[in-house]
């Protein structure tokens, strides 16, 4: 079956064939470390990750780059507000960020045992790329700084979709630029006393903010047309509308096949904003709920492309969806416990329905990665799965249970932490079965009070089945 994705320069959906199969090159637009990330910055971050770890399963070879602004006016501004230097921010909120990556079961986005790129660490590349366009009459240079020259771009606009006269009408002209049109825009700017620079030819300065990525992506990646470029639908314009302008007047090339956005995110109905006393932090949630899990089955409740809101109760529900899972793969394997019929292979109706639901799994996930309709396969394969514990179908009771952890898995949700069963509990609970079995039911709840209270495990019997959980 062939993956689709929702190409947003294209506008429609497409099969996604990489250029160089089985070789599939990702790039995707990072934070800006000035501030600890937000739950925003989490969609992002977890629901590209899950895209790069499905298309590995899916048997492709991908190349992923995210990378690091540390370098813009948003943390100069912020260090001079909190009175410290620039570099030290920088620092701070790099730790900070490289904490949540951790938390939320993410990984860099590096290659080759890289770190994740940095804007500051490629000043040099981006100066030649910088040139380039001065060279081939994209660029000018003012006393401000370096500018793109956009009504030299002939196809500029064509992944927002909008016209120049469009545009005109959200950019205004700064005082203190000498642009030639106030859609230019910098490419290299000159910096103000106290301000970090490098040295160039065009003055102490530093990078704009668009030139970082279309540097960056093509230098890690080796190539100057990427399969996919990911990001926030806030970006589509100017950022990555910029990107595409200087990376393909340089080049001559398309920027990227795949253009693919994610949807914002709001809270209660309402904008993230410190004003607002919204802003949530990926620490505050853990400091709240202790589990990532929930805010990552909150973001698997949305489409990646659709905007998503935020509230407590959306969380609870997340909440009920993991205990729904956590249910199932703790539910007790006496079979096993037993070490009763081993081997076995389910039977072949049983076999039907498991396939089907899992090949529901794959469509949803092949369909633009639709994450909803992929859990609620999920859903019905643990469903599935109770049935068979309670119809005593053992072998496929033990098939479901293998499968859905290696999906969980795949979506990064890891909703067994449960520790191993101490020999002595496994003990007691195949004694507990033979008393229920034997229909001895004041032995089965003593031993199950001896489960709870001396080893700390929690024995609960459920219409689809007996779990075993640490209390």
């Amino acid at each position: 079956m062939a993956i689709q994705i929702n190409n947003s320069l294209t506008r429609k959906k497409e099969e996604l064939v990489p250029l160089n199969p089985p070789q599939v090159n990702i790039y995707t637009c990072g934070v800006t470390v000035y501030d600890d990330s937000h739950i925003g910055h989490g969609r992002s971050l977890y629901i590209f990750d899950v895209l790069r770890h499905y298309l590995e399963y899916r048997g492709l070879r991908v190349r992923f780059v995210r990378n690091i602004t540390d370098i813009e006016d948003k943390i100069i501004n912020r260090a001079r507000e909190l009175k410290m230097e620039w570099s030290g921010l920088v620092e701070k909120y790099i730790k900070s960020y490289k904490e949540d990556l951790v938390t939320l079961g993410i990984q860099e986005g590096i290659l080759d045992g890289k770190e994740e790129p940095r804007a500051t660490k490629n000043v040099e590349e981006i100066k030649k790329f910088i040139q380039d366009l001065l060279d081939k009459g994209y660029a000018y240079a003012t006393k401000s700084g370096v500018y793109f020259s956009v009504r030299k771009f002939k196809d500029y606009g064509k992944l927002s979709g909008q016209s120049i006269e469009a545009m005109l009408t959200g950019v205004r002209k700064e005082s203190d630029e000498t642009k030639d049109d106030p859609l230019d825009f910098a490419l290299w700017k000159i910096s103000k006393e106290g301000e970090p620079f490098w040295e160039s030819p065009w003055g102490k300065g530093r990078p704009g903010w668009h030139i970082e990525c279309s540097v960056m992506s093509q230098k890690y990646l080796k190539t100057d047309t990427l399969d996919i470029h990911a990001g926030g639908r806030d970006l589509i314009f100017p950022h990555h509308e910029n990107e595409i302008a200087q990376s393909e007047a340089r080049s001559g090339k398309p920027f990227a096949k795949y253009w693919i956005h994610h949807g914002l995110l709001t809270i209660n109905g309402q904008k993230m904003a410190k004003s607002l006393g919204n802003f949530i932090t990926i620490k505050d949630f853990m400091n709240k709920y202790k589990d990532a899990d929930l805010l990552k089955m909150f973001f698997l409740s949305a489409h990646y492309s659709s905007p998503i809101d935020y509230s407590e109760e959306k969380i609870e529900e997340a909440r009920k969806q993991k205990k729904s899972f956590s249910d199932f793969l703790d539910k007790v394997d006496y079979w096993s416990l037993a070490e009763g019929k081993s081997g076995q292979s389910p039977a072949k109706e049983d076999l039907e329905k498991i396939d089907k639901t899992c090949e529901n799994f794959s469509k949803a996930m092949d369909d633009d990665l639709n994450t909803p309709q992929a859990l609620a396969a999920l859903f019905e394969l643990a469903d599935l799965g109770s049935g068979f514990v309670s119809s005593d179908k053992e072998a496929a009771f033990r098939r479901v249970k293998v499968i859905l952890e290696k999906f969980l898995s795949l979506l990064g949700l890891s909703l067994r932490a449960r520790r191993d069963i101490p020999a002595a509990v496994v003990e007691l609970v195949k004694a507990r079965a033979e008393a229920k079995k034997n229909k001895n039911f004041q032995q089965a709840d003593n031993l199950r009070e001896e489960i709870k209270n001396k080893y700390k495990f929690n024995l609960m019997d459920t219409a689809g089945g007996t779990t075993l959980t640490e209390l």
